[in-house]
Parts: structure tokens; sequence; C-alpha cells
């Protein structure tokens, strides 16, 4: 990982800011992109710490709105020349419906959108890292996920869990699409589950679903188990030319029918851009 470029969403808690930790400390440089100022200050204070020698770096956006994704995506690309990891990680899950300026209910633009906007507003720095490698967190909760192209903002009915679920279907049919789309150009995507893990997910979810998260959480991983995955699919050589996949325990998961339908991620990914373009 020396020298490495890594850009990583939801870089300030959970698995992610392990994952950022532990990257820094085979001396990657990390480009983390942030919510809240003060929380990615003290990730980029724990991460100088580590590796006082690289230059990290902080960006700051709001995920869930498009015109941030591709303001700090530009940011980005502006202060980098090469990308050689991407890591989308940022998500979260609500428990009343919130549509957004955008006007994408919040859990689809978040989880979703963020997603594919910044791998696009990213891509040719990414590529220019080839081989490089770009990973998606996905969720095996996208079991009880289900596409319905006529209502992909929950207007008709809102469920928190079954958007949630919803979204990480759509990280994985995302991935599948966009390893497709790269497969010449030198880039790798893959998708994991890091399992249920005690992170501070939920906590702002309100309700009794923040009640019944923390209650569950009792019972999860810790964090540093729940990022293994995701460390192994940032640098192992083991998984180097492998693309399209989705892990989980660092081994291949599990996928649903609809998560295995090709058709489904091109009709998602046609579906995204027509949305994107008009943002």
């Amino acid at each position: 990982m020396q020298d490495k470029v890594v850009v990583i969403t939801g870089a300030t808690s959970g698995i992610g800011r392990v994952a950022a930790r532990k990257l820094a400390a085979h001396g990657a440089r990390i480009v983390l992109i942030a919510r809240d100022s003060r929380r990615g200050q003290e990730t980029l204070a724990e991460l100088n710490a580590i590796a006082p020698q690289v230059r990290h770096a902080a960006f700051y956006a709001d995920l869930s709105r498009m015109a941030e994704v591709k303001r700090v995506a530009a940011e980005i690309s502006s202060n980098e020349s090469r990308v050689d990891i991407l890591i989308n990680n940022a998500g979260a899950v609500f428990s009343r419906r919130i549509v957004t300026e955008d006007g994408l209910e919040r859990t689809f633009a978040l989880n979703h959108m963020s997603y594919f906007m910044l791998t696009a507003g990213l891509l040719d720095r990414v590529v220019a890292a080839a081989p490089s490698r770009i990973i998606n967190t996905a969720s095996n909760a996208h079991r009880n996920g289900h596409l319905d192209f006529d209502d992909l903002q929950s207007a008709k009915r809102y469920r928190p869990w079954t958007a949630y679920a919803t979204s990480k279907l759509c990280n994985i049919l995302f991935t599948r699409e966009l390893a497709r789309r790269v497969a010449a150009s030198g880039v790798s995507a893959n998708s994991f589950s890091p399992g249920f893990v005690a992170t501070r997910f939920g906590d702002e979810a309100g309700g009794f679903h923040a009640l019944g998260l923390r209650i569950a959480k009792l019972f999860a991983i810790s964090e540093e188990r729940g990022a293994e995955t995701l460390m192994y699919l940032a640098s192992s050589p083991d998984v180097e030319k492998i693309s399209g996949e989705f892990f989980y325990k660092r081994r291949p998961g599990v996928l649903t029918e609809d998560a295995r339908n090709d058709a489904l991620a091109r009709r998602l990914w046609i579906e995204s851009e027509r949305i994107a373009a008009r943002l």
C-alpha cells in the first residue's frame, strides 16, 4: 500500500475509520470525504499521527446532495493526479421519508446515487492509476431489497429497512455493471458486506428504529472485524484480477436472483444516468 492514494467516504467512524487507520499504517495516503468538519479533523489528526510523513487530506460534503458530490469530486480531481483505490462507504438508514433538494428520497440519494456520481466524477483518476480498485460497501440486507423502477423514490410506500435493503441491492448491481464497463481499463470493482457491526450506523435514524438498533448492536461484531473484508479487497493480491463480485467474510457472498441479474444492473445504470443528467 506504500504511496497508494485512497479516497474513502464514511471514514470518520465505523469500519471506514478502522480501514483508513490501517491503510495509513501500511503506507497509503488517505483522502477522506466527511460531512462533519469536527469528526473530519479528528480523523485527519489521527491519520497524521499514524503516518506523519504522508500528506493526508480531508474534503467536506453532504453526500446526499448531488451538487456537493459533484463539487467534492471536482475538488479531489483538481488535487489528485491519480486515485489508486476508491472506497464508497458512507451510508445510513432513516426512520422517515425525507426528500432532498434534488427530489430524491434520502436513502436512495446517499446510499446509491452518491456512489454512482462520485465514481463517475473520479473515474478518470482511478483509470490513471490502473491497476486500481473501486470498492463499494453493500450488505447482506440486499436480500430484502426490491427494485421498483416505477417508484425508486419510495413515494408510494416508505419503510425504512426496505429502503435501506433496496439501496444495498443497488450497490451490488451498480458494482456489477461498473465492472463490465471498466473491464478493459485495468480497474476492478467489487462490493462487500461487512456483516452486522457495532458502529454509529443508524444512531441518527430516530424513533424506535434507532432504539432497536442500539439494542441489536449488543450482539454485533466489532468494527475491526467488520473492516476485515474491506481491507482484504483494498490490499490483497488475491483479488487483484477479480471484478464484479460480492464478498462476505473475505469470500464470495451469496446473492439473490435480483442481485445476480445483469439486465437489472444495466437498467439501474441507465436510470441512474438519467437522474444524474437532470441534476
